[in-house]
């Protein structure tokens, strides 16, 4: 068992190297293939240390690297952002060797941050360690430790996925202060992930965010929503944000939406990934501190937008400023985008988003079947869940998927 003590004693203690002569199990630090050993003291002594802790592959996963690797480097700019990062990775000592070095040297090769030198060296008492402690399986995690050693957060992914640096120094009460400022709105659904919307939002135009992966019903949906601009004499932007899994259709999806100027669109394929990932990062949270969607409205909203993303039809979020939100399925919201345009002296006379949301009211579907996907295992998953539509319990399954498409 190893004891913590003190930030430089449990480093040196984990991250020491069986026969490192030299006493520098870390290589650092800026992306490229020359880089020099370094020891523990000389760069993390005084500073959180992040410990980024996976295997070989999902490490690789382009919108957690994007997303890491963005927060990273800004934080190097910054003076007041003492922390760094430290890559751990658990390689599978049953595979063939040169193979997995290879793998290891082109990933380390691109990653900015610090990295342990050789991990075949790495103490397999460490390797239990974090498994046990860190319940580290093969997905990715962080371990947040502050300057004095003490592990502050024993998983900080979802922090760094939904705020970045600002939830710096990674502490579990930094992440429940930032949820006490929270409300829903779309500057939290969307972050920095499309930096138009801010300046849409102040100029008062109306925002619509949609997805899915249904070619038809996109080219219908965004011809709907043009005429209803017309008609309600709103300016709205539309910004495509496709589906958890960027797959083949809905790259065609995307290229489509670009080629014919149907409207905005997400960078296909990595942005489209960090705005689902984020999403997925925030329901995580919020459960892990105890809300329900009966309780909670932001949780409530995220696992709406999760059942959408779980179901095989589009979708729609139009909002008319930061806070003033209406959501709806695919069907529901083509069928009333056609209904209401002829209701212009009623738009006119109460505001177009009034107007939209009593009949999004009136329509909510009184028989449903949303399903709630999760990407990620976590041991935090709760054992009950509400519907975000009628709040009764859900039921629970596992789910093997292999989609080629």
């Amino acid at each position: 068992m190893v004891h913590i003590e003190d930030s430089m004693t449990i480093l040196k203690e984990l991250i020491s190297l069986k026969d490192d002569k030299l006493q520098k199990p870390l290589l650092g630090g800026s992306s490229g293939s020359t880089k020099k050993r370094v020891g523990i003291e000389e760069v993390l002594k005084r500073k959180t240390v992040v410990l980024l802790i996976s295997d070989l592959d999902h490490i690789a996963e382009e919108e957690l690297f994007l997303a890491l690797t963005r927060t990273y480097n800004e934080a190097k700019t910054k003076s007041d952002l003492q922390y760094e990062i430290v890559w751990i990775p658990v390689v599978d000592r049953s595979t063939d060797e040169e193979a997995s070095r290879k793998k290891f040297e082109k990933l380390q090769a691109k990653m900015s941050w610090y990295t342990v030198a050789d991990p075949w060296l790495l103490d397999p008492a460490f390797i239990r360690y974090m498994k046990e402690e860190w319940h580290f399986s093969k997905k990715l995690i962080l371990v947040a430790l502050d300057p004095q050693g003490k592990v502050v957060c024993n998983n900080a992914l979802h922090m760094f996925m939904v705020w970045g640096n600002v939830a710096y120094p990674f502490t579990v009460a930094k992440e429940e202060s930032l949820w006490k400022e929270e409300t829903w709105k779309l500057e939290l659904l969307v972050d920095g992930n499309y930096p138009a919307i801010s300046d849409w939002i102040s100029q008062g135009k109306h925002i619509c965010l949609y997805g899915g992966a249904d070619h038809e019903w996109v080219r219908n949906f965004t011809a709907a929503a043009k005429d209803i601009a017309k008609t309600a004499g709103i300016t709205l932007e539309m910004v495509y944000v496709g589906k958890s899994k960027a797959n083949e259709r809905v790259k065609k999806i995307a290229s489509t939406i670009t080629a014919e100027k149907l409207s905005h669109c997400l960078p296909y394929p990595t942005y489209i990934s960090c705005f689902w990932t984020r999403l997925e990062s925030m329901w995580y949270s919020r459960t892990q501190h105890g809300k329900t969607a009966e309780n909670d409205r932001i949780l409530q909203e995220v696992s709406a937008m999760l059942s959408f993303d779980g179901s095989e039809q589009g979708w729609a979020v139009i909002s008319n400023g930061s806070t003033e939100m209406v959501r709806a399925n695919g069907d529901t919201i083509l069928k009333i985008f056609r209904e209401i345009k002829s209701l212009e002296k009623d738009i006119k006379q109460n505001g177009f988003m009034r107007v939209l949301n009593e009949n999004v009211e009136k329509s909510r579907q009184l028989h449903h079947c949303n399903k709630l996907l999760l990407w990620w295992t976590s041991t935090g998953i709760p054992e009950k869940l509400l519907c975000a539509d009628c709040t009764r319990p859900m039921e629970k399954y596992f789910m093997y998927r292999c989609c080629t498409d």
